[in-house]
């Protein structure tokens, strides 16, 4: 069986003493942020089922600091949808991401959140990203929990760098404006 070597990182940047270590306001809250993320899942078809793979004991996704699922906008902070999202439903994604505090962050499950999948259908949303911003995008159909779990990752590095100031600029709520979101 090989040996698995632990590889030792640099300290952020900071000061340090015996017993006490200072670093910048944004990094120590980004890294805390990246930490405790709480999913809220909108999982509406295939993808959702390997959605809770990510949950079992072989992906565990409670090693990231995700061990709650939070079923309740008000409290959730990462909207993880997964499936397809039909053109009637996407009135009810908007509410349940305006719903959410700031900062929340948005991941795409699936091909068909990316781009509606395979359904180029008058019913089907061709992409999420029609009518709520969107972080970051998990391609597959349905994509291995593999796949999530660095989906999920990759959000963490955006939480983890974020500025505590980003969500008030001005190109933010521009953004929010082109999605007609207050």
């Amino acid at each position: 069986m090989a040996e698995k070597k632990v590889k030792i990182v640099d300290a952020p940047e900071g000061v340090s003493g015996p017993g006490y270590f200072a670093g910048s306001f944004d990094k120590i809250i980004g890294l805390a942020r990246s930490y405790s993320l709480w999913p809220l899942p909108f999982a509406t078809s295939c993808c959702g089922i390997e959605f809770m793979a990510i949950q079992a004991a072989n992906y565990d996704l409670s090693r990231f600091g995700a061990e709650n699922m939070c079923f309740s906008p008000r409290q959730a902070d990462l909207l993880m949808v997964c499936g397809t999202i039909s053109k009637k439903l996407a009135p009810v994604l908007k509410r349940v991401y305006t719903q959410m505090a700031e900062p929340k962050w948005v991941m795409a499950v699936g091909a068909c959140a990316s781009s509606g999948g395979i359904f180029d259908t008058y019913s089907v949303l061709q992409g999420i990203d029609k009518v709520i911003p969107v972080d970051v995008y998990v391609p597959g159909c349905p994509p291995r929990p593999e796949q999530i779990i660095e989906g999920f990752m990759q959000i963490q590095e955006i939480a983890r760098n974020e500025s505590l100031r980003r969500r008030e600029s001005t190109e933010y709520k521009e953004l929010l404006k082109s999605y007609e979101i207050s």
